[in-house]
């Protein structure tokens, strides 16, 4: 390290005995003062981009990880996905079909799953509304 060269630079002016009173003297002296001050500042800047260096490792880790569980598009392969999956975060119930009740007049708004069910009871009049659904479409839905 330079420090430690630093010090062996000051061992070896003692031992010259460098005097202070002469220009020559007055100059090395000066010099190493300069050289130990540098030594100490980069010393500090190794220390702080060792610190840099350790904190950026953790942010990337942690970015991967979030970047993991974000971008992640790794699919069900339990063909599962339904009313009891539990395994991963499918959800059949984002698409959603509105069908007017032909007695009242209400909107209501149905899910695949309940398409599958072939029928629903309309929430505002109680009529029982039943679909014809083959399951190969999720175009449109029919009225009876």
């Amino acid at each position: 390290m330079l420090s430690e060269k630093a010090a062996y630079l000051k061992g070896l002016m003692d031992g010259l005995t460098v005097d202070d009173s002469t220009k020559e003297g007055k100059i090395l002296l000066a010099l190493y003062d300069v050289v130990k001050e540098i030594c100490e500042t980069v010393d500090t800047i190794d220390a702080d981009v060792d610190d840099i260096v350790e904190f950026c490792s953790a942010v990337d880790e942690d970015l991967a990880d979030v970047e993991n569980a974000v971008f992640d598009d790794d699919e069900c392969d339990c063909d599962c996905c339904g009313d009891d999956c539990d395994c991963c975060d499918c959800d059949d119930d984002d698409d959603t079909y509105e069908v007017v009740c032909p007695t009242c007049g209400d909107t209501i708004e149905l899910n695949d799953l309940m398409l599958e069910d072939g029928s629903v009871e309309c929430p505002n009049c109680g009529e029982l509304l039943e679909f014809d659904f083959d399951g190969e479409s999720k175009e449109g839905s029919e009225e009876e």
